[in-house]
């Protein structure tokens, strides 16, 4: 009998290869994807072509004013680098390696360039030498000028023809508000022409500059300034410069919301005298201060103690008097220094802030104490000693 004769029995179906069936589950899916290609929402033929640009409309017009700001005022900006030479240690040959980078402007058309004293501070020290990028890319070669590391002022010279030179127009800091608009245009990190922008958060700070001593009138901005920004121009609305831009406020080294320029007004006063000396002029009293921790153990509470008087100054024509010791030791008093041109002098630091502005031969009134009693002075202003 045979088998499939026993009403009992299954029949069974032959097995089918694997790979076959690999290949019509391949084939299946082939035919969906390319039916799901014609329903909206899978990715069929209309996603594969781009989608229609809306259009923008006009830009606005405070858009345009910072745009036209720009390619106005980018051609007097630069790039400055200060270049270090150092022996090859395998073929002995001396190679020129960039030490530092910083933004300057171009003053005038006989190729002078102004920038902070630190941006070439480590030029000066090393008889490093300086290249100065413009904004159509040529570069060339720099020397110092003039510094004024009092305010963080240096003048580089660059032999380019007129036509390549662009001078920045020329503001003022006097009238300058809380909350105007600024503009800063500079190189940080070497990426030169980047302009940021921003507005004025406080007037007349006083900040330290390299040589020590307070700069007054800083502008605080928080336009972003970042390393490689110093030098570079404050600009007002109009592409006008009302300050240069020298230093940040930050504990990390990067730009945290508050930095400072040097005001237009000191640049200017400064600036030429630079061009025309190498060195800016500043009037002094011709006297030799007492630090203020020993005039305070003295037990003098105000003003600032005069040390030494200068021979042939006008502190020493005016008659004030310089402290010394006797015979026995004991220090005897000089004038101890209570006002200078209207300013009230607390400490020895403020004699000079009193002074900031003036020139030789200006005469200025001098409030001293002596013996008890105070004193009135008229004091021709000497020429600073360098």
């Amino acid at each position: 009998m045979n088998g499939d004769s026993n009403p009992g029995s299954v029949k069974t179906v032959a097995a089918v290869p694997a790979w076959l069936v690999s290949i019509l589950l391949l084939a299946v899916a082939g035919v969906m994807l390319q039916n799901a290609g014609h329903l909206p929402g899978f990715g069929g033929r209309a996603a594969r072509e781009p989608r229609p640009v809306t259009p923008r409309g006009d830009l606005a017009s405070d858009e345009k004013a910072t745009i036209e700001l720009f390619r106005e005022v980018s051609p007097s900006v630069v790039h400055i680098t200060t270049l270090t030479r150092q022996r090859d240690g395998f073929s002995f040959n001396v190679l020129e390696i960039p030490e530092g980078t910083g933004t300057g402007f171009i003053y005038d058309d006989a190729g002078h360039i102004v920038t902070n004293y630190h941006v070439i501070q480590s030029m000066l020290r090393s008889h490093a030498t300086a290249r100065v990028m413009l904004a159509d890319n040529s570069s060339w070669n720099a020397e110092v000028v003039g510094i004024e590391p009092a305010k963080d002022i240096a003048v580089l010279k660059i032999n380019a023809p007129p036509g390549r030179l662009k001078k920045i127009a020329i503001g003022e800091s006097t009238d300058l508000q809380v909350g105007q608009k600024v503009f800063a245009i500079g190189s940080p990190f070497g990426l030169d022409q980047t302009l940021t922008t921003g507005i004025i958060s406080g007037l007349g700070r006083e900040i330290k500059s390299e040589g020590g001593q307070t700069i007054e009138g800083a502008i605080q901005t928080d336009a972003a300034i970042n390393p490689g920004n110093s030098g570079g121009p404050l600009l007002d609305s109009a592409g006008r410069l009302i300050g240069m831009n020298t230093m940040i406020v930050s504990q990390s080294g990067l730009f945290s919301g508050v930095g400072f320029a040097v005001p237009v007004d000191t640049v200017n006063q400064i600036v030429p005298e630079l061009i025309k000396k190498g060195w800016f002029e500043r009037g002094v009293l011709g006297i030799k201060l007492v630090d203020d921790s020993l005039t305070r153990k003295l037990g003098i509470t105000t003003g600032a103690l005069v040390s030494e008087v200068f021979p042939n100054s006008g502190a020493a024509a005016a008659g004030m008097r310089s402290s010394y010791r006797d015979r026995n030791g004991d220090i005897q008093l000089g004038d101890i220094v209570l006002e200078v041109a209207g300013r009230q002098i607390h400490s020895s630091g403020e004699v000079s802030k009193a002074l900031d502005g003036k020139k030789p031969g200006d005469e200025v009134t001098v409030v001293v104490e002596r013996d008890m009693n105070k004193v009135t002075l008229k004091v021709r202003l000497s020429a600073a000693r360098r």
